[in-house]
């Protein structure tokens, strides 16, 4: 029945010491009873026979039963029995990043990947999904970070947002398309670089703003570093921005880029001839002159990824360069639930006071 009082549960208690009183009410219950049992002289045995048991004489040890319940709420009750609710706020200093990768038709030629020939697009798909989500290997993930997805070929096109919501990040890349028409076809590094650095800063302004309209309280989301990671397989041969441009415009911002150039190196062609197959060198694709220039202008660093392992090594490195902070704090209310104990001690001690001076009152 008193469980039916309460008003919510109790997990806590304030003052747990009061508690040791408990262990007086049973030598106090012994006095009590002792000091109820009085010696009535008869006459003769028989007249408390012949009078027999009344419902006062069956119910005189109540008051003491009532006096004891009391004192044992009254005690809970000193005991501060509280309700507490916590909440976690977690605080994060992390990482605003455009991923930036390119969709040119290029990107359909075949890279190794652990013995075998996939097509590049289709292992950056991959490793960018390893990188932000996580892979429990060599790539943690990136769940603290905020993140969006920009892809180019002869034209820039933003694919997700910035957001720390990485799930439809991920479906969208996912679904890059490559350039299939001439009129798309291209390689506008300049272009990708600077719609990325432009949506970086954009996001920054965003959140100082909403900083300073909230003064009292500490944003759940600071960006502790800006950067972009831009993917090519060729060289610039579009757009009206160059990449040298671009990457000025992110130094000017503070933006950090880390270029990656896939595909880089030595390639070969395969020709068959009168004596059989034969390898001929045509050349590095990778402008990486240009990349490496990118990066040191604005502090980042450049990975030529001329296969899996070596482009799934660059992104490792890059997300042991860029860690984020989380904070996590932890806020305890306490809402005090004494007062059904200390009511129900009160209502029993003014039971216990009227019968012991009504029904069940005593005679000396």
């Amino acid at each position: 029945m008193m469980a039916m009082m309460l008003p919510g549960p109790i997990n806590h208690l304030g003052a747990p010491w009061a508690l040791a009183l408990l262990v007086a009410l049973p030598l106090l219950a012994i006095l009590l009873f002792e000091r109820r049992r009085r010696a009535i002289v008869f006459s003769s045995a028989r007249i408390p026979a012949q009078v027999g048991a009344t419902w006062r004489t069956r119910l005189r040890g109540l008051p003491a039963v009532l006096h004891l319940a009391c004192l044992a709420l009254l005690i809970v009750a000193l005991a501060r029995p509280q309700e507490t609710s916590g909440q976690t706020r977690t605080s994060t200093e992390g990482i605003a990043m455009q991923l930036v990768i390119d969709r040119s038709g290029s990107m359909r030629e075949p890279i190794e990947v652990g013995g075998r020939q996939v097509s590049r697009i289709e292992l950056v798909k991959q490793v960018v999904r390893d990188f932000v989500l996580g892979n429990e290997a060599d790539l943690p993930g990136r769940p603290g970070d905020m993140i969006g997805l920009i892809a180019f070929g002869r034209y820039s096109d933003t694919l997700a947002p910035l957001s720390r919501a990485h799930a439809p990040l991920v479906e969208a890349a996912q679904r890059i398309e490559l350039a299939l028409t001439r009129g798309e076809d291209g390689t506008a590094i300049g272009e990708g670089l600077s719609l990325a650095a432009a949506r970086l800063k954009r996001a920054e302004e965003e959140i100082v703003g909403q900083a300073s309209r909230l003064p009292s309280s500490r944003p759940d989301f600071t960006i502790k570093s800006k950067v972009i990671i831009l993917l090519t397989d060729g060289q610039n041969n579009a757009g009206e921005v160059t990449p040298q441009q671009a990457a000025e415009l992110a130094r000017q911002w503070g933006i950090r880029v880390y270029t990656i150039g896939v595909g880089a190196g030595d390639q070969f062609m395969t020709v068959r001839g009168v004596f059989g197959d034969q390898r001929i060198p045509v050349g590095n694709a990778v402008d990486e002159r240009m990349l490496r220039g990118i990066a040191e202008m604005t502090g980042g660093k450049y990975w030529p990824a001329e296969n899996g392992d070596s482009l799934r090594k660059a992104y490792a490195e890059i997300d042991a360069l860029e860690k984020s902070k989380i904070d996590a704090t932890e806020f305890t209310s306490y809402t005090e639930r004494y007062m059904p104990f200390a009511a129900a001690g009160a209502a029993l001690l003014a039971l216990e006071l009227l019968l012991a001076s009504t029904a069940l009152r005593r005679v000396p």
